[in-house]
This record gives structure tokens, C-alpha cells and sequence, in this order.
């Protein structure tokens, strides 16, 4: 077993709390599949035949996944608040090879191979997938009109062939000014910054990175903490412990700061190589194995995609775009199933349009027309309704004459008759009186209204 696979399936979904203050974030429908659907079919197309799933309980009681792997549930206490690193900090154990990680929120076509091709390719200490930031293109609903919340960029610095991933700064973290260290430039003379790249949180790790955690706990997410701080680390010397020390408190404290140094934590395991480095009469020429052969001991690479799908489904507003596109996904990956479950029942099959998506047991009465739009399973659309580019989820029952736009509306939430609704997110179990009129509205928890 080369790579053992992780999925991070425990956060709460901070950046989209209307959504998921009901349904946890890993069982959030995208095209009627939970979203961790994504992450597992991505792993099961490489080949990978068992997945340990970082989760909570309550994810794991509800999940019902298809899927030939076998899924190893850790489940995190609720009451525990961990981040990422502190996530495979937990299940240090559990892990005896190099480490490919995913986020539970990650929908993509990425060819995997691109990625863990260039962790063996440069015997990397991390590889990571990054693509060209989306920003959604539908209306957000209850957030019409409001001004978007300003992001801070990342700038990323990588080499000449756009893959070794040389510079990591988040703008939070910067002056006026973008510094550079000399010892980067010294073997990096060109040097590409780029912004408008987003992380999807896909990472190979070696073994070694992991025990590094286990002793350094300050670190609590890889991607703001342990990520940056293995992309300096490549040009930086190892800790070392000054000869002479005759005052033993200052050498013990030596002695700490060494055993928290990453390079304390890599294995000599490449004794065959060395003498072919320092022997070899390629030794001095550029090529390949150069960077693997006379660079630091901590490489790290970035595969960025230039084309197909990749989102992180962490707002509200990319969770309606990745909904959006779900169809292309699936027919890129193969997966040419009828957009109409065969157990659904429609009256009038000529206003479903083409390109919509109706779950199982869902039942749509007569003159009703649904386009652009995306129908879980059991739910029970009356007559004379009208759905445009909406995600209806499961369960829910919208009675006759109703008219839906561009909304959310969660699981087992009934809309009275004649309501008209419009950009708005309607949460689970919420009921809309008769002609009921909302407009960029979010209606979630007990009896609550919410615009904002």
C-alpha cells in the first residue's frame, strides 16, 4: 500500500451556517448525492480500496453511501473543536504509509494521478491541486444586494515549470509589502507570483509530515498552518544544536526546538542514492532528478488544473453553482444515469426540462413545469407549479399553484398554496403559509425570518 487516503469529513460548515445549522455539511445533496459522495468517487476511480473518513457520529448514522471501498469511520466527539491537523493528529495511529488527504467539501474531474505523480516523480514532502478561483454567477439568495465580503488573496510563488510550489503568503498575513527570503531567490532566481488560485484541500504527505504533528501541536489546520510552514521550511537550514553549551537550561531548550524541527522527522532511507549524487557523472547536470539529488530534504509541489471542474463546496453560493454544473460532472466522469429517477411519477414529462434532475419516489402533478432545477427524492410537487433554476431537497411538498425561483429549499419543508418565492433559502421543516410572498429572504430555524 503506497498512500493510505484520508477524508476530513468532521467540520461544521462555518461559511454556510444557513445550510448547515440543519444538515451537516458532508450530507449537504449536490445533484441528489450527499457531497461526500465526491471525494470517495474520486478515490475509488484512482483505485484506492479503503478510505479512512474523519466524521461525527451523527454523519456516519446517516450516511448511506454507494460504494465498493471499505470506509473506516474515526468519529470525533461533538463536543471537540478540531481542526484539520489536529484531525490526523487523531488518527496518527492508523496511518503507516504516505498520506493523500481530502476535504469532504472538494468536487472535482482532476486526473488524481497529476498530483501523486509528482510526489514520486521529486520524492516530494507535500504535493497539492490548486485551480483558478471561481466566483458563482447566480444569485446568492438573501444576499441580493448586499456587497460581497472582500476575500483576502493568497499569492502563490512557483518556478519556471509552474510546479514547484516555492512561495506560500495569505494578504492577512503580509505588510505593505511582499517579501521574498534571499535563500529562495538564490536557487530560484525566476520566480512566477500568482493570485486568484484557490486551494481544494487535496494533499499528499509523507509519513514523516504526520509524525511531525504528533510532536509539534501547536499546528491546528494544514492549510494555513502546516502547509506555509513546509513551504518555508524547504529554504531553511535543519535546527541545530550549537557545540559548547555549558548552560544546560539553554540546552535543553536547543534540544526541544530540534526535536519540533521537520527535518528531525525524515528517515535516511535514501543510502543508495546519496553515493549515486555524489558520484555520478550526471551529478552537475540539470534534469529531473536535480532538486531530488542536491536540494533540501523538503520539496514541495503544485499541480494547478487549467481545465475541467473543480470546487470547494464551502458557501452558499458555490454550493448552488456546483449543483449547477453537477450534470456536466457526472457525464464527464461516466456516469450517464437518467436525470429522471425511474420511480419518480410526472404527469406531463414535456415541462420537465432536459436539463433538470428528479430524485426517486418524487411525484409532480399536472401543468407543472420544472426548468433548470434539481428535485430530491419523496417529494410531492402539486399542479400548476412553476420551479425555475431552484434545489429542491428531500421530502418537501409544494402545493398547487405555487411559483419558485432561484431558491433553496431545504428537506421537509411544505409550501402552501399560491406562495411565490424568489432567491430565497427556505430551511428544513419550514412551512410557507398560503400565497405567501418572499423575496431574498432566508427563513431558517423554528418560526425564524431572516433577510438579510
Amino acid at each position: 500500500m503506497e498512500f493510505q487516503a484520508v477524508v476530513m469529513a468532521a467540520g461544521g460548515g462555518s461559511r454556510m451556517t444557513d445550510l448547515t445549522s440543519s444538515i451537516p455539511k458532508p450530507l449537504l445533496p449536490v445533484g441528489n448525492r450527499p457531497l461526500l459522495w465526491y471525494p470517495l468517487n474520486l478515490l475509488e476511480r484512482a483505485g484506492f480500496e479503503e478510505v479512512i473518513v474523519i466524521t461525527r457520529k451523527e454523519i456516519q448514522k446517516m450516511l448511506n453511501l454507494d460504494t465498493k471501498m471499505k470506509l473506516d469511520f474515526v468519529c470525533i466527539s461533538d463536543n471537540m473543536d478540531m481542526g484539520t491537523a489536529d484531525s490526523l493528529r487523531h488518527i496518527h495511529q492508523k496511518i503507516k504509509t504516505d498520506v493523500l488527504v481530502l476535504s469532504c467539501d472538494l468536487i472535482t474531474d482532476v486526473d488524481l494521478y497529476k498530483v501523486v505523480d509528482l510526489f514520486r516523480a521529486h520524492d516530494a514532502t507535500l504535493s497539492m491541486l490548486m485551480k483558478k478561483t471561481h466566483e458563482p454567477t447566480e444569485v446568492v439568495p438573501g444576499q441580493k444586494g448586499k456587497k460581497k465580503p472582500v476575500e483576502q488573496r493568497d499569492f502563490i510563488g512557483v518556478d519556471d515549470t509552474g510546479k514547484r510550489l516555492l512561495f506560500m503568503a495569505n494578504e492577512a498575513d503580509l505588510d505593505e509589502e511582499l517579501v521574498i527570503k534571499r535563500s529562495i531567490l538564490q536557487k530560484h532566481p525566476r520566480m512566477h507570483i500568482r493570485t486568484g488560485l484557490m486551494d481544494a484541500h487535496l494533499y499528499c504527505l509523507k509519513k514523516y509530515v504526520v509524525d511531525f504533528l504528533v510532536e509539534n501541536r501547536s499546528i491546528t489546520s494544514l492549510r494555513s498552518e502546516l502547509i506555509p510552514h513546509l513551504v518555508r521550511k524547504q529554504f531553511s537550514s535543519p535546527t541545530s544544536l550549537q557545540q559548547g553549551l555549558d548552560n544546560r537550561e539553554e540546552d535543553q531548550k536547543k534540544k526541544e526546538q530540534t526535536s519540533l524541527d521537520i527535518y528531525s522527522f525524515i528517515k535516511e532511507d535514501n543510502s543508495l542514492l546519496k553515493p549515486a549524487a555524489d558520484n555520478s557523472c550526471w551529478n552537475d547536470h540539470r534534469g529531473d532528478m536535480n532538486e531530488t539529488l542536491h536540494e533540501g530534504k523538503v520539496r514541495c509541489y503544485v499541480h494547478i488544473m487549467k481545465e475541467g471542474l473543480c470546487y470547494r463546496v464551502n458557501t452558499l453560493g458555490l454550493y448552488i453553482e456546483a449543483n449547477r454544473q453537477v450534470r456536466k460532472l457526472l457525464l464527464n466522469l461516466g456516469l450517464e444515469e437518467p436525470l429522471v429517477h425511474g420511480s419518480a411519477q410526472i404527469t406531463d414529462r414535456g415541462m420537465v426540462g432536459s436539463d433538470s434532475i428528479i430524485g426517486s419516489s418524487t411525484q409532480v402533478g399536472e401543468k407543472t413545469s420544472i426548468k433548470h432545477s434539481i428535485i430530491g427524492s419523496m417529494c410531492t410537487i402539486k399542479d400548476k407549479v412553476k420551479i425555475t433554476n431552484c434545489i429542491i431537497m428531500n421530502s418537501v411538498t409544494i402545493e398547487e399553484g405555487c411559483c419558485l425561483q432561484g431558491s433553496v429549499i431545504c428537506h421537509n419543508a411544505v409550501i402552501e398554496k399560491g406562495a411565490d418565492i424568489k432567491d430565497c433559502l427556505i430551511g428544513s421543516d419550514q412551512r410557507l403559509e398560503t400565497k405567501a410572498k418572499h423575496v431574498n429572504e432566508v427563513i431558517v430555524g423554528t418560526e425564524q425570518l431572516m433577510e438579510i
